[in-house]
């Protein structure tokens, strides 16, 4: 079998990895191999993240929620509760958006929970 060169095979693998790291500190963007293990490590942060943030993301909604649904004096179990007995179908989302950009209507949402929760507990 004939031999192979790895000139050109390798220089591009090389530059494709430390064009990659470009922004990583000291030998971590110059030198190959300690450049490709600081890219396995960025790499592995960047996928566990993407799904951290989704967590982080729905704890923010939360607590907006929770303030929104305290000024309107419930809490925010009790608000969720009172959503779900409503039948009022809106992701957590969707409440603490409109908790922070329109709060008459998160209120209205809100009177609905409390109205909902009042009528469960008396006919319990």
């Amino acid at each position: 079998m004939a031999r192979v060169k790895r000139g050109v095979t390798k220089r591009h693998r090389h530059h494709k990895v430390l064009s990659m790291t470009k922004g990583h500190r000291a030998a971590r963007h110059t030198r190959y191999k300690v450049a490709r293990e600081s890219l396995i490590k960025a790499l592995s942060h960047a996928y566990r993240h993407r799904r951290q943030r989704k967590g982080d993301f729905r704890r923010l909604w939360i607590m907006r929620i929770n303030a929104a649904a305290r000024l309107n004096g419930l809490n925010y179990g009790q608000f969720i509760d009172g959503l779900n007995k409503a039948g009022v179908e809106l992701d957590r989302k969707v409440l603490a958006d409109l908790a922070v950009r329109d709060p008459e209507s998160f209120a209205q949402i809100a009177a609905s929970a409390k109205a909902a929760r009042e009528q469960a507990t008396a006919a319990a």
